[in-house]
């Protein structure tokens, strides 16, 4: 395994100073240490494509290699920026990414990640980027690291590393989120599928949120068929609620959440611009990556329900208390208008938090025929 400090130590030795990306499982170590040691130079972003345009903007100010790092699910927020942007034919400019390996071929992993996985090596080829795995021996990564960042000063081309599960030593993070809000977010979905008329669908967001959805529907001995749970796909959940909605009456609630919701908030003035009255944005905001290691977003820098007004939501507010919640999600049911609910939730989930075992699928089919029937 390798230590964060002294993989740090060398990057500094190299002048990589730059850090930018999203925070993934595998990554979870080096995004922790980069907060607490390395803050000034270290910027979580939205998705990946900032990330790989940021570092572009590092890059022409200093001309010095930035680095960005993300989960491989995020290869395709870079795609834009690697191809049209970094590439050497366009501007010439030199990235080097640290990619988490999920869905690595031979090793298991969930159902959203493995076609994922298999297809990590060539999707970066593909987009002309030099890609090795890299090492979990200390001595053989850093020779690795000094021979990319060579070749990467000789040639002005981008280079990949991919991490294996396990490369790097674990480091916690020291401060997890806020929990001084009096609900959980698995507390807050206890309320809101308790509030909502019975026959509504939802649509809920990536990570822990959707495993605790369907573990709700599991203690209550309710089924699954009105809910898809958007397992991969991070930040897209309300769009895909707005491709539902265009074509159902049902009342559709997304559940989203911050991280998600920062992801490609561009999606709101779509939202807002058509207004469909069926539709409920549920915004549960505990502030953090709670799914993947903690690390912070900007859900509490921002005013989200303002940003919905501004896209044109006609209804919005914020709760914090169970009978705020309680309140806001029987009134949505009563309002034929689209509404903006987000819910302040503290950063904290059940250690023994399942996950779905209902194949994807399965439950895609399970979702569009109760649509059709009833």
């Amino acid at each position: 395994m390798l230590n964060c400090e002294e993989f740090f130590q060398e990057a500094q030795q190299l002048d990589l100073h730059f850090f930018a990306g999203v925070p993934d499982s595998l990554l979870s170590s080096l995004s922790a240490w980069l907060m607490e040691h390395n803050p000034q130079e270290h910027i979580i972003t939205a998705n990946e494509g900032n990330a790989a345009a940021m570092a572009a903007g590092y890059y022409m100010a200093t001309g010095k290699i930035p680095v960005v790092y993300m989960q491989n699910s995020g290869i395709g927020n870079i795609v834009n920026p690697a191809a049209s942007l970094l590439h050497r034919e366009v501007y010439q400019i030199p990235v080097l990414f640290f990619v988490g390996w999920r869905g690595e071929p031979g090793i298991h992993d969930e159902p959203q990640h493995v076609f994922q996985g298999r297809a990590t090596i060539s999707m970066l080829e593909g987009m002309e980027i030099e890609t090795e795995i890299l090492s979990t021996d200390w001595i053989q990564a850093k020779e690795q690291l000094n021979q990319a960042v060579k070749k990467m000063k000789e040639t002005k081309e981008s280079h990949a590393f991919v991490i294996h599960k396990g490369t790097f030593e674990g480091y916690p993070l020291k401060e997890k989120g806020c929990m001084d809000y009096p609900l959980t977010r698995e507390q807050a979905l206890e309320i809101i599928t308790e509030q909502m008329p019975e026959d509504s669908l939802i649509v809920s967001t990536t990570g822990k949120m959707s495993r605790e959805l369907f573990e709700i529907r599991e203690r209550r001995g309710q089924g699954h068929e009105h809910d898809f749970l958007t397992v991969g796909s991070m930040g897209h959940a309300s769009s895909i609620a707005l491709g539902v909605v265009r074509s159902c009456e049902k009342a559709v609630y997304c559940l989203d959440g911050d991280g998600a919701f920062l992801m490609h908030m561009g999606a709101l003035a779509i939202i807002g611009q058509y207004k469909n009255n069926n539709l409920k944005h549920i915004l549960i905001n505990n502030g953090c990556h709670e799914s993947v290691g903690g690390q912070p977003t900007a859900g509490f820098a921002i005013k989200a329900e303002q940003i919905a007004k501004a896209c044109g939501y006609p209804r919005t507010c914020t709760c914090m208390t169970e009978e705020e919640l309680r309140q806001a999600i029987k009134r949505a049911g009563e309002n034929n208008e689209l509404e903006m609910i987000q819910v302040i939730v503290n950063a904290q989930s059940r250690s023994d938090l399942g996950r779905p075992t209902i194949p994807a699928v399965k439950n895609k089919e399970n979702f569009m025929n109760y649509i059709a029937h009833r």
